[in-house]
């Protein structure tokens, strides 16, 4: 493995200076004769953040945001990734991207896959396309939004609860019109914060124990998603639907000693969403709220039930266009109820938060964000059956784009 990703990334020394690139797109980029290696490019980007800054209470954190938030903090790289992709045939397109940021036991930046996926296509102009392996499973605007495109520093709680890191392993099925297919590039190309290619209608089943992890239980998850991006004048308006039910098994290390809980510990685990979103031209908005059903812990009798949850997101934003460089002040407020399984316990919550800040891009390879969080935070679990935190803390972040 440690020699074909050396020869992978001798002969993909093919960068893309914008690095603004939908990671979904899939029309044709070589000609049909060119060798293999010609075929393959290599991108990515790295993140480095320091969260102390007017910090006012270090035990307020978010283990699934940014674990250098809170406690002794210090610079800490969020994600160091390198992106092989390439049109290896017209109807077969591949996309493999390593972490190089992942921490294990203790200590950080251990590699580890976080998508590994190949489309094929069905049609002349791939508008009907299977895509198998490891990718983000279509539910929610903000799950599937390139973190090296997206504003806040960390994705909403209220759905990327429902997908520790966005991915699983599984076969998706994505359908959308070549002029479509080509608006959804387009829109994040050009710095409006596009989503990348999911398709206008999309549908899969998965393992629904997140990535990287393995199959716990015999039932799959299924999920389906419709989103079409209107133009209406200058403006591009995306509203979206999307749905996914299964079920999950709790990991037994993540469940404390003594508390309550099924035997098999095997709980529904369902939800809907509605999603809006109106594209920074030069005003723009998001806005995505979701219920559903999934395993919580209840302080009340120490057990882990199935329970209800809710909760979503606005976020406001504009682009500011001065000569060569984009700056885009934006600010979010979020809530969310419920439980997040793939938390010790899986921890009850109660989340309200603002977020203020702005995104400078200097030149296309280097960014700075800036945010100010002001969080209200209860997470509960049977270890700490009471823990109601709130603070403020300054969140910067550098990222290189190559």
């Amino acid at each position: 493995m440690r020699f074909l990703f050396l020869i992978l990334f001798t002969l993909s020394f093919v960068f893309n200076s914008s690095a603004k690139v939908a990671d979904t797109m899939f029309i044709p980029i070589t000609t049909p004769d060119a060798e293999w290696y010609e075929k393959i490019s290599l991108r990515g980007y790295a993140q480095v953040r320091y969260n102390g800054l007017l910090e006012t209470n270090p035990d307020l954190g978010c283990e699934q945001c940014d674990r250098s938030w809170g406690g002794n903090g210090g610079f800490f790289f969020r994600r160091i990734r390198l992106i092989f992709f390439g049109q290896v045939h017209p109807r077969v397109y591949f996309y493999i991207q390593p972490d190089f940021a992942s921490g294990t036991g203790g200590a950080l930046n251990y590699a580890q896959i976080r998508d590994a996926y190949f489309d094929v296509g069905l049609d002349d102009k791939n508008e009907f396309r299977f895509r198998i392996g490891q990718s983000k499973v279509p539910f929610g605007f903000e799950n599937l939004q390139s973190s090296q495109n997206r504003l806040p520093l960390d994705r909403n709680d209220a759905l990327n609860s429902a997908l520790s890191n966005e991915r699983d392993i599984g076969v998706f099925f994505y359908w959308a019109p070549e002029h479509i297919r080509r608006r959804f590039s387009m829109l994040v190309r050009e710095g409006y914060k596009g989503s990348g290619d999911y398709g206008v209608f999309g549908f899969g089943v998965y393992n629904g124990q997140l990535a990287n992890q393995p199959e716990l239980n015999p039932t799959p998850h299924y999920v389906a998603r419709l989103a079409y991006p209107f133009k209406i004048g200058n403006q591009i308006f995306e509203p979206a639907v999307q749905a996914y039910t299964g079920d999950y098994t709790i990991h037994a290390n993540r469940v404390s000693p003594g508390i309550n809980h099924r035997e098999d510990l095997t709980y529904i685990d369902q939800r809907a969403a509605v999603s809006a979103v109106l594209y920074p031209r030069p005003f723009g908005f998001m806005a995505e709220y979701n219920i559903g059903r999934g395993p919580e812990f209840n302080k009340v009798n120490g057990a882990i039930e199935e329970a209800d949850l809710h909760g979503g997101y606005i976020t406001l934003n504009y682009m500011i266009r001065h000569n060569e460089q984009l700056i885009y002040p934006f600010a979010r407020l979020q809530h969310y109820q419920g439980g997040k399984k793939h938390e010790r316990d899986a921890r009850s919550f109660h989340v309200n938060e603002l977020e203020l800040g702005v995104e400078w891009l200097p030149y296309p390879n280097f960014e700075i964000v800036a945010m100010y969080t002001i969080s209200q935070r209860r997470y509960e679990d049977f270890l700490m059956p009471d823990n109601f935190q709130r603070g403020s803390l300054l969140r910067l972040q550098l990222q290189l784009n190559f």
